[in-house]
């Protein structure tokens, strides 16, 4: 899993994440309505240059995939 998305799913559960049988780690109903809430604030910061430099939608999508780590 991409690290950033943990440390967002970690920060949503007030550092206390708890992890399943299989080691998947799991989020009740509140801390994945936060968890949602931080995911759209770091794509706002992945977009700023964007927002500054008038980029397009395909840059725009890159920007976020590259914040995120995703290939």
């Amino acid at each position: 899993m991409n690290e950033r998305i943990k440390l967002l799913a970690e920060q949503a559960a007030n550092g206390m994440l708890s992890y399943d049988a299989e080691g998947d780690w799991r989020l009740n109903g509140k801390e994945v309505a936060k968890f949602a809430e931080l995911i759209v604030k770091e794509c706002r910061v992945a977009l700023t240059p964007m927002l500054r430099d008038m980029i397009s939608r395909g840059q725009a999508y890159n920007l976020i995939k590259q914040h995120f780590g995703v290939k």
